[in-house]
């Protein structure tokens, strides 16, 4: 059957690319999804037997994917250590992956992995809060690994989020390229539960040249801007999750997220209350708007004049 894509006029004359997405990949997505927030993961917590678990679950499916680490790295883990309130030392680890491109200049697509743990002896499983961001990540390695980047990708699956963004201050103050050749980071961190098709993005009211990117021809899914804005307080996610910590670094950010549902943070965050139809469209939306983003030439162009005002 012959799908026709309905092609849209945007700035600079971005054209935008088609996503198909098979059947296998839809499966596979949902497969890691419910895996990452099963009982036997016990919440992903840092620290924990659960988070050991879920790193060596990332790490064998990206040697099933064919993706490697950094060289740079030597490795796929990324050990830090911080401290918490009393003074406690806790150690927590980055899984990084890593696409070379036909250039140096990278992209940063990320997502945390861990979450709340076991609570007053109930699980917190956090299927949408991050165990969605986590699999589509993993769909985006497979994706990316069969269709070569222009801008190399590093795949950061972060630790640590839930504690302050621990493992997206460590990978920033120890990176495993020069800061100068990050030109964006890509964060996603609850993306599959939402009884309205909405999907925010966030990060286009500092960086403004970015709408253009920002558009997708997968039906039934509203792209939405905002939650950006200084002004409004609490509801400004800037620095709510691991893109905050490339924020303070002056790296441009995206953040693909939803908004707080009745299940945040609770243990009812469960795969079997997330939106599975709109969190496919989701996963499809994120890895179109990357391919646009990736098929830029020079996206540092597009940020010079964004950087003079905001320094100013």
């Amino acid at each position: 059957m012959k799908h026709y894509l309905l092609f849209i006029t945007i700035a600079l004359q971005l054209a935008c690319s088609s996503v198909k997405v098979s059947n296998s990949s839809k499966q596979q997505v949902l497969i890691d999804l419910e895996t990452l927030s099963a009982d036997e993961y016990e919440g992903r917590k840092t620290g924990t037997k659960g988070a050991e678990m879920t790193r060596a679950y990332l790490i064998k499916r990206l040697g099933e994917i064919g993706v490697s680490f950094h060289p740079s790295l030597g490795k796929y883990e990324q050990d830090f250590v911080f401290n918490r309130r009393g003074g406690t030392s806790i150690k927590g680890t980055n899984i990084i992956a890593y696409i070379p491109g036909k250039t140096d200049q990278t992209l940063v697509i990320s997502a945390h992995y861990d979450h709340l743990g076991i609570i007053n002896g109930e699980i917190y499983n956090g299927a949408d809060d991050n165990a969605s961001g986590v699999a589509a990540l993993l769909d985006f390695a497979s994706y990316f690994k069969n269709n070569k980047p222009k801008h190399s990708l590093i795949l950061a699956f972060f630790d640590a989020e839930e504690m302050g963004l621990q493992g997206a201050r460590a990978f920033v103050n120890t990176p495993p390229v020069p800061l100068n050749q990050i030109e964006l980071n890509l964060n996603m961190d609850m993306i599959s539960h939402n009884d309205k098709n909405e999907l925010y993005i966030a990060g286009t009211f500092k960086y403004p040249n970015l709408k253009k990117f920002i558009t997708t021809s997968i039906p039934n899914i509203k792209l939405k801007l905002g939650h950006d804005d200084p002004q409004l307080g609490h509801d400004d996610w800037t620095n709510q999750s691991d893109q905050g910590a490339f924020n303070a670094k002056n790296i441009p950010f995206l953040y693909f997220g939803v908004e707080d549902h009745k299940d945040y943070h609770k243990a009812s965050d469960e795969y079997a209350n997330i939106n599975k139809e709109f969190y496919l469209n989701a996963v499809a939306a994120i890895k179109q708007i990357i391919i646009n983003i990736d098929q830029e030439r020079d996206i540092q162009a597009i940020f010079r004049e964004n950087l003079k005002m905001n320094k100013q």
